[in-house]
């Protein structure tokens, strides 16, 4: 009797469930064929994002739609698609954020005819924030194209994670565990300490023409962990702005990038 009450609880509990994930979904539908039926913007957005944090600068940004992604889970041509069907918009832009995602997006480019589809080949999420943040909704297509295109050349991008096992790479010895800073060319700095490695890529991405470090935070690091190291970065750095920000993203300790 027992084990009979505790199925017919469970059984209700899962039923219960799944009414909601479906009234859940019915909602979605609603609100996606409402926003159909509006008559199309000019102008939206499309990017691939890894982590809340960071989906919700880009959503901040007024980015329309964000394509859940990262070093483990690359969204395919069909997932780009599924986007740009949902974004109601006659010119919409799609933002990578990820070298391996390029090509997926020029695909769902191509494939596309009834919108006019411009891929910013943004190869990081710093890339992706600095694209839109250039924009200007008062200029054409065109332009913005122009304009987001040559500010992403002006962002270095760091990114800090760990060695998964023993390899040599870019003349350096690095061990399972160690710390690794990646840049956009290769690895930059490899160590024992997230903060120490942070630094030592840093040193080698700020120059003379540098006015701006913006840090974003993983999943694996405190609030006061990132505090603490945004002070130290200050105080190497004292001539320059200094941003940390809740990233959220697996895998990497830090995103940053250097403008």
């Amino acid at each position: 009797r027992l084990e009979h009450q505790e199925k017919l609880i469970k059984d209700a509990e899962n039923e219960a469930a799944r009414q909601r994930q479906q009234e859940a979904e019915e909602e979605k539908l609603t609100a996606q064929e409402a926003a159909k039926a509006q008559p199309a913007k000019e102008v939206g957005f499309i990017a691939v994002s890894a982590g809340e944090g960071l989906t919700d600068i880009f959503k901040g940004l007024g980015v329309d739609y964000l394509i859940e992604g990262g070093q483990t889970m690359n969204p395919s041509t069909e997932d780009m698609l599924n986007a740009i069907d949902q974004v109601n918009a006659k010119n919409i832009s799609i933002l990578p954020n990820n070298k391996n995602i390029v090509m997926a997006a020029n695909q769902a480019r191509d494939l596309t005819e009834d919108k006019d589809i411009i891929v910013i080949p943004t190869k990081t999420v710093p890339q992706g924030i600095t694209a839109v943040l250039n924009y200007n909704a008062e200029e054409d297509v065109d332009t913005n194209e122009e304009t987001m295109l040559e500010a992403i050349k002006c962002v270095k991008t760091g990114q800090v994670t760990y060695a998964v096992r023993d390899t040599h790479i870019d003349d350096k010895e690095i061990h399972e565990g160690d710390i690794m800073g990646i840049g956009d060319a290769g690895i930059l700095a490899v160590g024992k300490s997230v903060d120490g490695t942070t630094k030592d890529m840093l040193a080698q991405l700020v120059n003379d023409d540098s006015e701006l470090i913006s840090l974003y935070y993983g999943e694996e690091v405190s609030e006061e962990e990132a505090e603490k190291l945004t002070a130290e970065i200050e105080e190497l750095y004292p001539d320059m702005d200094v941003d940390a920000h809740m990233g959220g993203q697996p895998i990497y300790y830090y995103v940053l990038a250097v403008e």
